[in-house]
C-alpha cells in the first residue's frame, strides 16, 4: 500500500497535477462567464 495516498487515493504529485488542471479550467470558465456577462450588459444593461 502506498504511504503517500490521501483519502481520495491520489498521491501528492497526482493531487497537485489535478489541482493545477482544476484551477486552470475554473479560471477559463470564470473568464468566459465574465465575457458573456459583459456582452449581455452591452446589449441590454440591467441597472
Amino acid at each position: 500500500m502506498a504511504e503517500n495516498q490521501s483519502l481520495s487515493g491520489l498521491t501528492e504529485e497526482e493531487a497537485q497535477e489535478f489541482h493545477g488542471f482544476f484551477v486552470q479550467s475554473m479560471s477559463g470558465f470564470i473568464g468566459v462567464a465574465a465575457f458573456a456577462h459583459l456582452l449581455a450588459w452591452f446589449w441590454r444593461p440591467w441597472l
